[in-house]
């Protein structure tokens, strides 16, 4: 069976890499000439573990192709994944899909015969409906099926989520289509993996549903956090004790700076807003990006706090800038809002991450970037753990202490082991883990951004 996979980012090419890696006859496309040269040469663009191997071996055994024409991959192909980009629109949070259609009627003349579009790419509700009409008029002697099968991809774990899912959605309306796309994914349905056939619109529905139900726990979390700050418990064990009931589960329970990357933000605003062109309000994930965008400003707070309210004079040390360990994203990360603050805030900002600083350097203005930990250290009046790194957990506490002219930490992955840091002279401000304090007073808040409401 012969593959074709439009796009070439995070889901595009790690999709079109691991149906290769099952032995399909895969071609990706991408517009960007000098980026199919790089991965024709074995250059990964994006920091994904494992991706760089499966490129390279199934390139070698001739497998996976790249190329930048779509008459060079279009015409002999069974199935042609969409895998292009749909950020955010609009202030309402609608998906721009632009970059679906344009795709769509590019290669819609270059069809031939029974070919199967399926759209990976996150995509309104609808859209496949809308799919349908484009290609009704624009290939009308081509028989072409529309599928919806969105991806369930973490970054960081791309490539595992992808051989391993824990499901796999596939929206068709055609019974053979539905086939096609089982005989693609056999290799993962044979190993026991939940292969799901539903109608095309519940498929659409079922990727946003997902992505917002885990956006609303890590939004709900962190709500119980301030709530144990404030009455003196500790939101990992209340995580513990909910989690281990099997109805709520232990996953997306960890408090810390919320949700961003490239999918929960833009995820939850799109189905907020394609649920409201349908008449029907989303409160609950509504309240969640609310909720989300406001903890921006509480912890840029809490970061002068730790520096008794003042940061004018401080210098301020960031340990992780991508949104998550296990990838250079910085798309929707925390650090996109906090460091711009922080620079405006305080004496100097000094920022370090293990594989996202090329694209920091690009992103932030008035930053000192560590080549190493200690580098970004060395003099830091509070250092900020905003990215939940295995290598920061691991700091030596005696450097820490020996490094940092005052030493303080904003732990706000609750990463750290306070008990031993603090044995070491160095203070640990955590989240959802505070001692009880008096009532808030309202007052005003050091200059700081206002949050989106």
């Amino acid at each position: 069976m012969k593959v074709t996979v439009i796009g070439t980012g995070y889901v595009g090419l790690v999709a079109g890499a691991c149906f290769a890696d099952f032995g399909f006859d895969v071609t990706c496309i991408d517009k960007d000439e000098s980026k199919v040269a790089a991965l024709r040469a074995g250059t990964v663009p994006i920091y994904e573990p494992g991706l760089t191997e499966i490129v390279g071996r199934t390139q070698t055994n001739g497998n996976l192709h790249f190329v930048s024409a779509y008459q060079d991959a279009i015409p002999n192909a069974d199935v042609i994944f969409i895998a292009v980009g749909t950020p955010t629109k609009d202030e309402g949070g609608s998906a721009d899909i632009s970059a679906v259609i344009a795709a769509s009627e590019e290669l819609a003349p270059l069809l031939r015969g029974r070919t199967v579009i399926a759209t990976k790419s996150t995509v309104p509700i609808g859209t496949g409906q809308r799919l349908d009409a484009l290609f009704r008029s624009a290939a009308p002697d081509a028989d072409v099926a529309i599928v919806s099968n969105p991806e369930f991809l973490r970054e960081g774990s791309a490539v595992r989520d992808f051989v391993e899912p824990d499901r796999v959605v596939i929206g068709a309306e055609a019974d053979w289509a539905a086939s096609t796309m089982r005989a693609l994914y056999r290799p993962i349905e044979d190993r026991g993996i939940p292969v799901l056939v539903v109608d095309r619109a519940t498929a659409e529905i079922s990727k946003y549903a997902a992505n917002s139900f885990l956006a609303t726990k890590i939004a709900f979390i962190n709500e119980v956090a301030d709530l144990c700050e404030q009455a003196g418990g500790d939101v990992r064990s209340v995580a513990d004790a909910i989690g281990l009931d099997t109805r709520i589960g232990n996953q997306f329970l960890k408090a810390g700076p919320g949700f961003g990357g490239s999918c929960f933000p833009k995820d939850t605003r799109a189905f907020v807003s394609s649920s409201e062109r349908l008449g029907i309000r989303q409160r609950v994930v509504s309240a969640a990006v609310h909720a989300n965008e406001a903890r921006k400003l509480h912890l840029v707070q809490r970061v002068a706090d730790a520096c008794d309210g003042d940061l004018s004079n401080a210098r301020v040390a960031v340990l992780g800038l991508a949104f998550k360990a296990g990838t250079d994203d910085l798309r929707e990360s925390p650090s996109l809002f906090m460091v711009p603050e922080l620079v405006r805030l305080a004496d100097e900002v000094r920022a370090h991450d293990p594989v996202a600083m090329p694209v920091a350097r690009d992103t932030f203005t008035g930053v000192h970037y560590g080549e190493t930990v200690e580098e970004c250290l060395d003099g830091a009046d509070v250092a900020v753990i905003l990215t939940d790194w295995p290598e920061y957990r691991e700091l030596d506490p005696k450097m820490l202490a020996g490094t940092m002219r005052r030493n303080v930490i904003v732990d706000l992955r609750n990463m750290m082991d306070a008990d031993t840091l603090e044995a070491h002279g160095v203070s640990v401000v955590g989240i959802g883990r505070r001692e009880p304090v008096d009532p808030p007073v309202a007052h005003e808040t050091s200059g700081l951004g206002q949050a989106a409401e």
